[in-house]
């Protein structure tokens, strides 16, 4: 059997939050899923945040995983970072270790975290003579440097270098992600590794009574970090418009979940400052598992308008729950969303509306998207495991 090593590096980090990233689920998944295939043969390391790299004592790295899934799911944990005293524990416990190095066939990493140095990734992975398989979830900050913070494209452009001289095979989140990968690589001069696509697999919504606004009016979600790409102002004025526009009454309810993120001022000075808007739009800076589940259950549907993804995440999850999908026509939503969602390109602005009207009052557009949705099948992570455990094996 494959000795197979996790890194779980990114998870490590995130020991002071309540509530996980895309990101930050995507590396639980490949904690349990490899741990369903490989068994024992599965290990755990991580660079923590001291800056120590090593190997984790697995029943401490799953005790730890488990107290995260029990957090994200705990409808009244905090909404920002927990103290650093409290975190003191945990980061104590999962100190690395020397014992074990050297003993695994292949090296998985889910995150892009430390990525962006080379060095510290030559040296683990000569210390532990292994193959190494990582996965790619996006080049947005090298082809849209203006989304990003500071830096970000530069930073991104080291992510990938280390990518290409060091992978032996890589899994894309997408085909849109592949297809960026080849490309940078190409116009940069450098051998691109082997790519393989697996799109990641679905989180099911948890089954929950249906929530709305306390008027219990039609209501929309947007979901994601409050950040330029996801555009988020288009859908801000346009219901600044319809609250000018329209009777009250008229005017559905947009819950905009998520936490605030970077270069957004416009954004928020929209959400803080608009009042005439503020009647009809929330903001849910976090919630737990079960609230979101019932705010996206019972919505009209789920706006995401971004200018760039390199997945639909919450496509695939709204679109599963039964909610409609209104999205950016990017390759990257049509990809999971298949022939099921609604696109609309990311800057007309006119057909947003009319098309979110219609979901407002279940008109034909939205009924003919309950129909196809019928024919939908979620991206399932038994499916995306099998992918990777192949990969895997290859190397």
């Amino acid at each position: 059997m494959t000795r197979v090593l996790l890194d779980i590096s990114r998870l490590m980090s995130r020991v002071r939050h309540a509530r996980p990233s895309g990101v930050d689920r995507v590396e639980m998944a490949y904690a349990r899923g490899l741990a369903n295939l490989y068994g024992r043969d599965l290990s755990f390391c991580a660079v923590h945040p001291t800056g120590w790299y090593g190997r984790l004592r697995r029943e401490v790295a799953e005790t730890y995983l488990d107290e995260l899934e029990r957090r994200w799911a705990d409808p009244k944990g905090t909404a920002g970072q927990r103290s650093l005293a409290s975190a003191m524990p945990w980061m104590r416990r999962l100190l690395p270790t020397r014992k074990g190095i050297g003993t695994s066939d292949v090296l998985v990493q889910a995150s892009p975290h430390h990525l962006d140095r080379s060095e510290l990734v030559r040296h683990i992975l000569a210390t532990e003579q292994t193959r190494f398989v990582c996965m790619v979830h996006d080049l947005i900050p090298i082809e849209y440097p203006e989304y990003a913070r500071p830096g970000g494209a530069s930073q991104h452009e080291t992510r990938m270098a280390t990518v290409t001289e060091f992978a032996d095979a890589v899994i894309a989140n997408s085909e849109s992600t592949a297809t960026s990968l080849k490309r940078w690589s190409d116009a940069c001069g450098r051998s691109c590794p082997s790519v393989h696509v697996a799109l990641l697999g679905t989180v099911p919504v948890a089954r929950a009574r249906k929530r709305g606004p306390a008027d219990d009016k039609p209501h929309f979600v947007c979901l994601g970090t409050i950040e330029p790409r996801k555009n988020h102002l288009l859908l801000l004025h346009l219901w600044r418009d319809m609250a000018q526009s329209l009777p009250p009454d008229s005017v559905p309810r947009l819950a905009i979940i998520g936490r605030r993120g970077w270069e957004n001022e416009q954004i928020l000075d929209l959400l803080d400052r608009s009042s005439i808007m503020r009647p009809f739009v929330e903001e849910v800076s976090s919630c737990g598992d079960g609230e979101l589940a019932a705010l996206v259950r019972g919505a009209k549907g789920l706006l995401m308008p971004s200018f760039a993804e390199g997945y639909g995440m919450p496509i695939a999850e709204a679109l599963s729950a039964g909610t409609p999908v209104i999205a950016s026509d990017i390759a990257a939503h049509r990809e999971v969303g298949r022939s099921a969602a609604d696109y609309i390109d990311p800057l007309d602005g006119i057909a947003w509306k009319q098309t979110i009207l219609d979901y407002a009052n279940d008109g034909p557009i939205r009924q003919a998207q309950l129909e196809r949705l019928r024919q939908w099948e979620a991206p399932d992570w038994d499916s995306h495991m099998d992918i990777a455990s192949r990969v895997i094996e290859d190397v």
